[in-house]
């Protein structure tokens, strides 16, 4: 097996670690929303700290639910994640098509000297010799 496929493997191991040991060791079992966000954490933090705490700002969006914030929250990251990979996937074709060409020249150059050398008995003499 090559290293790159053991690192990724291994690295594929470690996420499914991540994701999957917070539910089976039951790290949320005591809270009544085990697995909310670091925003609301931050909210009660702060409301339990200082009980007059007015926000600065409030939303300009309020989701219904705590589900439809998810799936707004993951249609987000998903959009993010796209346009990455589409501007990784167009820099790598343009680095590729740059090279291909540079290759083309490369053949066409020694293509172009070989038959030069080759192609005529008299191709290292001058045209005055040749005649």
């Amino acid at each position: 097996m090559k290293r790159n496929t053991k690192i990724n493997l291994l690295l594929l191991l470690a996420v499914l670690a991540l994701a999957v040991l917070p539910l089976a060791l039951g790290l949320g079992d005591h809270k009544e929303q085990p697995f909310t966000g670091s925003d609301s954490e931050a909210e009660t933090a702060i409301t339990e700290l200082e009980p007059d705490y007015e926000p600065w700002f409030s939303p300009l969006y309020e989701p219904p639910s705590g589900e439809i914030e998810s799936a707004l929250f993951s249609l987000q990251a998903a959009l993010g994640a796209g346009v990455l990979a589409y501007y990784f996937g167009v820099r790598r074709g343009r680095r590729q098509g740059e090279l291909r060409a540079l290759a083309r020249l490369e053949e066409k150059q020694d293509g172009a000297e070989a038959r030069d050398d080759v192609s005529t008995p008299d191709a290292g003499k001058s045209p005055q010799e040749r005649v």
